[in-house]
């Protein structure tokens, strides 16, 4: 009698709910022919139970579709790949976008310049692009002065052309959106600096990152020295993560991110702010607390 009366609560319970269960409940009670009494409410409990993770089941697509799929043709370049011909080659060749933040700096009377551990940090850093052996095509580097410093400092240990140097207006550090979490700013702070940085920094983001053609035969290698926060950024978008977490990992100053970016579109990090080879004494990640004496 107590199982009976089990049962019954529980398909007065499932009649509230919806139609759909009633038609669910119909079903069992057809399958019920060899089951006795005692357990009835067993089997009806467990098929009810079974319910919540059929209903998850079924809205599951939404749910992944929700929290973001990889977006094929990001750079609006999927159908170099999917016109293969023999007018359209098919794509084989990588691009690998290396970027390095700049050295420590500080303030001075005439701009913000390296300090002397920032200029080692450089050297660190070019150091270390040497030893990996890579013929670059092309290096770019921001305009603000210590990108600019870092840059030559590394043009020497990679033996490239300084002349060859590409200044780009589009990579200043800036806040290219708003952070979540928040920074430790006003939200109209905030929003005027995104208004200001953040057209720019998503241009650099489009100049610089897309699938090799199908015409570019060989890998390709570019090196970006620029900033924290652009790099942050530049990383989020090129693995689709939320712009806004930008703010979740920190740079240390001479530190080499490589992503690759392979012929089908999907992008890869190889190291993200690496600086190992570096000595634990000359990692920093912000500016010095006491700035140069300016007398």
């Amino acid at each position: 009698m107590l199982s009976l009366s089990f049962t019954c609560q529980i398909i007065c319970f499932e009649r509230k709910n919806s139609s759909t269960s009633l038609m669910k409940l119909h079903g069992i009670w057809h399958s019920l022919g060899a089951i006795g009494c005692g357990s009835l409410a067993t089997y009806v409990s467990l098929k009810l139970l079974d319910q919540p993770q059929a209903r998850n089941e079924d809205h599951e697509p939404q749910e992944l579709v929700s929290k973001g799929q990889w977006c094929h043709n990001w750079d609006s370049r999927e159908h170099q790949a999917s016109n293969v011909g023999a007018k359209n080659p098919e794509p084989v060749a990588l691009r690998h976008i290396v970027l390095v933040r700049h050295g420590e700096y500080t303030s001075t009377t005439d701009g913000n310049h390296l300090t002397d551990l920032g200029r080692l940090q450089a050297h660190r850093a070019g150091q270390r692009l040497l030893e990996m052996g890579i013929a670059w095509d092309h290096v770019v580097a921001s305009t603000m002065t210590r990108a600019q410093e870092t840059a030559m400092i590394i043009l020497k240990q990679i033996n490239f052309d300084p002349l060859k140097l590409k200044r780009c207006e589009l990579l200043p550090e800036g806040t290219p959106c708003a952070a979540d979490p928040p920074q430790n700013r006003t939200s109209s702070q905030v929003e005027k600096a995104t208004r200001r940085d953040g057209p720019r920094i998503e241009a650099a983001f489009r100049r610089y990152f897309f699938r090799a053609s199908p015409e570019q035969k060989d890998d390709s290698y570019l090196l970006i020295i620029g900033h924290a926060n652009v790099i942050r950024y530049l990383v989020c978008r090129a693995l689709q993560f939320p712009p806004d977490a930008w703010t979740r990992f920190s740079l240390n100053h001479g530190s080499i991110t490589w992503l690759t970016i392979w012929p089908t579109g999907y992008v890869t990090v190889r190291c993200l702010g690496d600086a190992g080879y570096m000595p634990v004494n000359e990692l920093t990640h912000r500016r010095p607390r006491k700035s140069v004496d300016n007398n």
